[in-house]
């Protein structure tokens, strides 16, 4: 291994690691655990992973909770009178809801090439967090559709670092049979959110509406976006940067840290910045066609999930004034957190990924089909709490799969991972049009849709299920060969050295 000359990162050498294939077929194992005995290597691991959830999977979940927050607040503001109070007409709080992910969609791809290139998600992330915290404070200020447009455009742009960064931070510390729960656990995080924004936005609306002169939903914007900054602040003290630059693990840590990733992929994920090229990790995530089906599948899902920003407006067709309606978005969110994170945990106790990506959106199709036809309260309640989990579980399965069948290298498993969220959230900028008030309570054409994109996710998921298959026979075939031709394997989307040393996708 090259001397590392990461620029302003703290890093350390690690012996025992370098060339650890050399035509063995084999990990080698560290200097520093050569005399441990497996169980010990074993202890040590899960204390290591202990750690690092504690610190970084709680931060993850906070940050993400706000994020999700400031993004989706608009649509309780527009309960409480946003709409009438800077004299909204036609189609222009639906313009105002999809000009977000304008700036979403431009912003994902270079921002994760760039916090994979600077190494310092613990300066980057949370730094994104104070600018959107800013921006959704700012929305307060706003008095006519094209001061809101221009604050959700810029919100966008900001918050856009947030997810995909994170996954990709996920997919630095975890292994393939971790990352599955651990990214339910942060996307729990927007679960929750939807859970108790509609509790706030209730108590905000009810109790500060016209509070020193400030109508409720500004006042809705100014005390969430002060709670991210705020959390911002904490944030850069706590989130982590990589496994070989954070400074708060020992050398042993980081030695353990970066060891175990390598032995799960049988690929060191570590290339300093001076030696990353951020054009040959986005050109292999474009040409690799497992990119593009998990896009497949993960589209289906997104333009489904649209559903969630209009989730107050949908269950306000149920009948309900405006403060039983925000309480009334509370269960289905907490029933759809609950299934997520146990799903997510079957599926990294199994190993098995097909059939928990491709199940739930059955369960999510039946919901729609129900919350079509019910007539009355009981029915349709039923199904919008049973929507989200079938949306959801599946999804979130498939968000941690991409690392899974993308592993190698960092740059393309970075690009690869804002390419796929990006693309996937084009839906957002035109489903808020299927979601016109003329359209309550039945929504017939944005539920049709969403049943019609859930279909095409299962067959992309079975298309990619039996592309891997074939994929994990040419690996049987490779295994054991020397390491130059392995490396010719990263071209048709194969994981490069890994191939030499037993890599099998999970199926």
């Amino acid at each position: 291994m090259d001397n590392v000359k990461n620029s302003g990162a703290e890093h350390i050498e690690f012996p025992g690691m370098e060339d650890t294939l050399k035509g063995s077929g084999t990990v080698a194992v560290p200097t520093s655990l050569q005399d441990l005995t497996p169980e010990e290597i074993q202890r040590r691991e899960a204390k290591l992973v202990r750690k690092i959830d504690i610190r970084l999977l709680i931060m993850m979940l906070i940050m993400y909770i706000l994020n999700y927050l400031d993004r989706n607040n608009i649509a309780a503001a527009k309960l409480a009178g946003l709409q009438a109070d800077l004299n909204l007409r036609g189609d222009q709080y639906q313009v105002c809801v999809s000009i977000l992910f304008v700036g979403y969609l431009l912003m994902q791809v270079p921002s994760n090439l760039i916090l994979n290139k600077l190494g310092k998600p613990s300066i980057y992330l949370p730094g994104c967090m104070v600018a959107w915290g800013i921006i959704s404070c700012c929305t307060a200020a706003t008095h006519n559709f094209a001061g809101l447009v221009v604050v959700r455009f810029l919100l966008g742009f900001v918050e856009a670092a947030y997810f995909p960064g994170c996954l990709y931070l996920l997919s630095a510390w975890y292994t393939r049979k971790e990352l599955g729960k651990r990214t339910a656990f942060l996307y729990a995080g927007s679960l929750i959110s939807g859970a108790f924004s509609g509790l706030i936005a209730a108590g905000i609306t009810s109790g500060l509406n016209g509070a020193r002169g400030i109508a409720a939903w500004r006042w809705l914007f100014i005390i969430e976006g002060a709670l991210t900054i705020f959390a911002a602040l904490i944030a850069f003290f706590i989130v982590p940067d990589l496994p070989r630059t954070t400074s708060w693990l020992t050398d042993d840590e980081k030695v353990l840290a970066a060891w175990r990733l390598e032995k799960d992929i049988g690929e060191d994920d570590w290339v300093d910045n001076e030696h990353q090229s951020m054009t040959k990790g986005a050109k292999l995530a474009v040409t690799d066609i497992k990119t593009w089906l998990m896009l497949g599948v993960i589209y289906g899902c997104t333009s489904a999930g649209c559903v969630t920003t209009f989730f107050p407006s949908v269950m306000a067709g149920l009948g309900r004034n405006n403060i039983d309606t925000l309480l009334l978005t509370t269960p289905p969110y907490l029933i759809a957190t609950l299934v997520v994170l146990v799903h997510a945990w079957d599926a990294d106790r199994t190993g098995e990924r097909y059939l928990h990506i491709a199940l739930p959106p059955v369960v999510a199709i039946v919901a729609f089909i129900l919350a079509m036809a019910g007539n009355n309260f009981a029915a349709r309640y039923v199904a919008m709490c049973i929507m989200l989990g079938g949306i959801y579980a599946g999804y979130v399965v498939s968000l941690g799969y991409i690392s899974n069948i993308l592993p190698r290298p960092a740059t393309k498993r970075a690009a690869a991972l804002a390419f796929i969220n990006c693309l996937s959230n084009v839906c957002q900028i035109y489903m808020p049009y299927l979601y016109p008030d003329s359209a309550s309570p039945r929504y017939i054409a944005a539920f049709s849709v969403n049943i019609a994109l859930l279909a095409m996710t299962i067959v992309i998921a079975t298309i990619l299920r039996i592309y891997l298959g074939r994929l994990n026979k040419q690996l049987d075939e490779l295994e054991g060969v020397d390491l130059a031709r392995a490396r010719e394997n990263e071209e048709h989307g194969l994981p490069g050295r890994a191939v030499a040393v037993g890599f099998r996708f999970l199926l």
